[in-house]
Formats: structure tokens, C-alpha cells, sequence
């Protein structure tokens, strides 16, 4: 039987709701997974067939640590995604060279566009952190020099009305076949709470939205295990990328039946 790592931090029953729920797909398929913090050092990563980055969501204020951490394991086992992708997903600057469209971005405090209302984060964040949403230019140059200052790269983008109407669309795939598509709540929405942040449907994406999708992965040489692909749509109508999830994304496995059998799947396939 093959043995692999569940790579996570902390207590995972506290805040991971899909891990039960994919170990137990992955004994399905003949995997036995072991549940690993990614920082305890006296875990034997070799011991593992593969180690599979899961919800290992204190990374960003440790990102140097965690990206050494890819790099041991990967000597010693299989690890999915790899470390090269984890380090170049791990910075929002990779929007630049995705080659597709996506959202509007302004990279510094300088010369911000004129928009209705703007919205400002680090480029590395996760889950809404340090990121403001509002109509005064003023308070967004401020936000986006305060994150220069303290050596943080920003990102300023426009607002998209239409997001809260349509939401984020993201594609889920596993071992580049797509698995499920959910429409997730818009998360900068006033009044929203953290648990509203997590809701989300399952919706079929449009051609267009797949299309856009594949090209993203296409890019990409390397194994992945897992893939999220967020998109929203453009004023003209046209899908654009907001963000590619290659290292921890909440997958929605128990939004659409089957989703963890087929994540079991690609990790079979690809060990």
C-alpha cells in the first residue's frame, strides 16, 4: 500500500473540514495517508511515498521557511504540487506573466488609476488578509505605500460590480481534468462574515470560462496534483483570471459527489 503525507498545520480538526474526506477516498484507492504539520521537525518525510500540500495556511507570514521546507521534502519524496510551482503561486506577481487575461492590476503606491473603487492587497496574502476595498483614491495610495513600506509588493485592482451579482467562478482540477466548478461569494462584501465567506455553489462554467482555464494550465510544465483556477468577468463581458491556486486551496470536495474519489485518483495516477 502506498503511503502518503497529509501536509497541514496546527490542529487540522479545528479548521480543515476536507481532510477526513480525502484520506478516507485516498484508502479507497489504496493510499494510506498520515496527517503531518509541514513544520515539525521530527516528521521522516522520506518515510512517504508522496507528501501532498494541503492546508498548510500560516505559510504567508513564514513563506521563506515554508518554501525551504518544499525543498527538503522534494529531496526526499514525491511532493505534489511541486516546489517550484509552490514558490512561483506564492506570489501574486505571477499574474504578470500568466500570458492570459486577468483582472486590471497596478503594481505600486505611484500614479494609482482613476476607478470607481479599488481594492488593495500584498501580493503575498492569503484569505483576505491586509486587503481594503473602497472608493477613495487617496486611502488606497495610502494602503498600497504602507505595504511598500513594509517591503510588501501591492496590488491594486478594480472593484467589478458584477462580481457580487455572478461571483468568482473557480474551476477545480485534478491531474489537469476538471472535477467541479462552484460560484463562490464575493468575499470583500460588506456585512460578510468569515463563514459567509466559505458558501459557495456548484455552477457549470461557461466554454469560455474552461477555455481560459486550460490555456492557464497549459503554461505549466510540471505535475499538479490539484489545480483551482479563479475567475471573474470583465466589463465587456470577458472572463479574466484573478487567481491561480497551485499550493493549499480549499478544494470544495463536498460540494460536488465524487470530487475526493477523483482527487484519489490523481494521486494514484500520479505516484
Amino acid at each position: 500500500m502506498a503511503t502518503c503525507a497529509y501536509a497541514t498545520f496546527d490542529d487540522p480538526d479545528t479548521h480543515d473540514d476536507e481532510r477526513e474526506l480525502a484520506l478516507a477516498a485516498w484508502r479507497e484507492q489504496g493510499i494510506e495517508g498520515g496527517t503531518e504539520r509541514w513544520d515539525d521537525p521530527g516528521v521522516d518525510w522520506s518515510a512517504y511515498d508522496a507528501v501532498v500540500v494541503r492546508s498548510v495556511w500560516d505559510y504567508v507570514d513564514r513563506r521563506a521557511e515554508f518554501l525551504a521546507w518544499t525543498r527538503r521534502v522534494e529531496q526526499v519524496s514525491r511532493l505534489l504540487n511541486p516546489a517550484s510551482v509552490i514558490e512561483a503561486n506564492t506570489d501574486k506577481t505571477y499574474l504578470r506573466d500568466l500570458g492570459v487575461p486577468t483582472v486590471p492590476t497596478h503594481w505600486s503606491a505611484h500614479d494609482l488609476p482613476r476607478w470607481d473603487e479599488y481594492v488593495v492587497k500584498p501580493a503575498i496574502s492569503a484569505g483576505a488578509r491586509d486587503t481594503i476595498r473602497t472608493t477613495d483614491r487617496d486611502r488606497a495610495g495610502a494602503h498600497a505605500a504602507a505595504l511598500e513600506a513594509a517591503g510588501r509588493t501591492p496590488m491594486v485592482q478594480p472593484y467589478l460590480d458584477m462580481v457580487e451579482a455572478e461571483g468568482e467562478t473557480s474551476l477545480v482540477y485534478f491531474n489537469r481534468r476538471l472535477s467541479h466548478a462552484v460560484r463562490r461569494t464575493p468575499m470583500l462584501t460588506p456585512g460578510m462574515t468569515g463563514a459567509d465567506n466559505a458558501r459557495a455553489e456548484v455552477r457549470t462554467p461557461a466554454p469560455d470560462q474552461v477555455e481560459l482555464a486550460e490555456k492557464v494550465l497549459a503554461a505549466i510544465p510540471q505535475a499538479l496534483l490539484y489545480a483551482r483556477i479563479d475567475l471573474v468577468r470583465l466589463p465587456d463581458g470577458s472572463p479574466a483570471v484573478i487567481e491561480l491556486e497551485l499550493t493549499e486551496p480549499y478544494l470544495y470536495l463536498r460540494y460536488e459527489p465524487g470530487a475526493a474519489a477523483s482527487l484519489a485518483t490523481a494521486l494514484r495516477e500520479l505516484l
